[in-house]
């Protein structure tokens, strides 16, 4: 069994940053793509950045490119989340996901086989 477990979500005006973290146990010799994925009230869960097992592939929505970061420490088994410049858009519960059988670009469409708890993002204006 996978377990994800996500923290440092939190409240912050817009233009601040934020920085989430994801520490995945249980089959960590797996070579997972880790990705978030985040979900509004009242809207769909939506895809947010993805990064592969190397971490030299990397993909994110059109909303956050140039903002968010994704980011990965295989030694820590902990996938990271960056994100600047926050908008009050931005606010939603944050997905921390795992999956063995896609790339990192095949997660903007796939459903990740593991899923955190999520952590709350809430951006004020």
């Amino acid at each position: 069994q996978v377990q994800l477990v996500e923290s440092g979500g939190g409240s912050v005006q817009a233009g601040g940053s934020l920085a989430l973290s994801c520490v995945v146990s249980g089959r960590t010799s797996v070579s997972f793509t880790m990705g978030w994925f985040r979900q509004a009230p009242g809207k769909e869960r939506e895809f947010v950045a993805a990064i592969n097992w190397g971490g030299d592939s990397t993909y994110y929505a059109d909303s956050v490119k140039g903002r968010f970061t994704i980011s990965r420490d295989n030694a820590k088994n902990t996938v990271y989340l960056q994100m600047t410049s926050l908008k009050p858009e931005d606010t939603a519960v944050y997905y921390c996901t795992a999956d063995a059988h896609v790339t990192a670009r095949a997660m903007i469409v796939d459903y990740p086989d593991y899923w955190g708890r999520g952590t709350q993002v809430t951006v004020s204006s």
